[in-house]
């Protein structure tokens, strides 16, 4: 079962703005949904809007939800569904690329998998997987995140992502739906209430059941068992990893009204809880402007053109124009490395985004089948077309494949 669109309705709405019959407190409650747009106007401001019809054919989740939401401007995609696509390519592109996550050799990954151009199952086996070379040693319970999952750590040959289903999320974009979902209900960011949702979430691995847990959550609950207050937990990072909320949250944050200043602000305070340092801040306020621009109706390709050849996002430069000209076998492992390092893997989705501007599930196959760190840039990709194209931009087996994990 699919999970449903994520509409963000704030808890309270006033019943002009948003009315629905039935508690929508879990997002896992959303099952395939007919939705019809019905454009309106607001006689108050003048403001063009569109009206949300949702009838969902769930029978857990019988309820019709009617809804006001802005328009974005320059475009005829709705406030609503760039948030949508946004939440939905990220989940999508974590999910497609999660079985053949961190394989660097791409000939054995073939061979085992084939080319992956559906969510499959991770296999048993993962021949390149290194962790065996990691370690979390703390068993408190107010610092054990990996539960259960301790057994595995230190052989060889465990898939990373081993208990995860097809399209199933792994724990990083399952934290995804946790903060939009709590942004929903309250109608904005609350830095405190998500650090103490991180908390209880992080505290019961056996929620998630996913086996790799990544550096940023190990170095924030060691910190925390140091002595830290939480809000002074994070680590110094520099993975793609952190840059996976950047998009869906903002997108989300916005389309409940809030501003450009307003939602990146936000954004970087949530980014920051675990994901610390000057590089992180750098790659957000990147992917941030590059994001503002996309809402506001700027394709992606004109978008990334522009930034590209003036060369003045760090993390958006390099030869990716150049680049964009050959195939992502000659490109991805070559020209950039599928590593998470985020001065590398910035510019491959750049790259990835620019060469299949008009084809998002050939630059999502393509990403899967490159290994390495795919699920990060899988993620971010995803979300770069979804806030720029809304939730069609995937194709229908795709949305409908995905498993709600939490």
């Amino acid at each position: 079962m699919a999970p449903g669109p994520w509409i963000p309705r704030p808890a309270g709405a006033a019943a002009s703005r948003c009315s629905t019959s039935a508690d929508t407190s879990s997002p896992a409650a959303f099952g395939p949904s007919r939705w019809t747009w019905i454009n309106s106007a607001s006689p108050e401001h003048g403001e063009s809007f569109a009206t949300i019809v949702q009838e969902s054919s769930t029978p857990a989740f019988a309820v019709s939800t009617f809804c006001l939401v802005k328009q974005t401007p320059s475009s005829n995609t709705t406030a609503a569904a760039r948030a949508e696509g946004a939440a939905l390519g990220a989940m999508i592109g974590d999910a497609l690329a999660m079985p053949a996550h961190w394989y660097y050799n791409r000939e054995a990954l073939q061979v085992q998998l084939g080319v992956i151009d559906h969510f499959v199952d991770p296999p048993r086996h993962h021949p390149d997987s290194i962790l065996w070379r990691s370690q979390y040693t703390p068993t408190e319970p107010e610092f054990d995140i990996l539960g259960d999952q301790r057994t595995y750590w230190g052989q060889r040959g465990v898939h990373y992502h081993q208990f995860l289903r097809a399209g199933e999320n792994t724990l990083n974009v399952q934290l995804v739906q946790r903060v939009l979902h709590l942004v929903a209900q309250g109608g904005g960011y609350d830095r405190e209430a998500w650090i103490d949702e991180y908390l209880r979430f992080m505290r019961n691995p056996a929620g998630h059941r996913d086996t790799y847990v990544e550096e940023c959550h190990r170095g924030f609950f060691l910190n925390l068992r140091r002595g830290r207050p939480p809000e002074r937990c994070a680590v110094i990072e520099k993975h793609i990893g952190g840059m996976v909320p950047v998009i869906p949250l903002y997108a989300t944050l916005r389309s409940l009204g809030h501003g450009h200043a307003e939602a990146s602000a936000a954004v970087q305070s949530h980014v920051a809880v675990t994901h610390g340092g000057a590089q992180v801040e750098t790659a957000v306020a990147n992917l941030l402007m590059i994001t503002g621009e996309l809402w506001d109706g700027i394709p992606i390709s004109e978008c990334l053109l522009e930034h590209v050849r003036r060369q003045d996002l760090e993390f958006f430069s390099g030869p990716i124009e150049r680049l964009s000209g050959l195939p992502p076998t000659d490109v991805l492992g070559r020209h950039f490395s599928t590593a998470c390092y985020l001065d590398e893997s910035m510019p491959a989705t750049a790259y990835l985004a620019l060469r299949y501007a008009a084809d998002p599930r050939e630059a999502l196959i393509h990403n899967t089948m490159a290994g390495g760190d795919n699920c990060g840039r899988g993620a971010v990709l995803g979300a770069l077309y979804g806030v720029a194209l809304g939730p069609d931009a995937f194709p229908p087996a795709w949305r409908e494949g995905l498993r709600p994990g939490v």
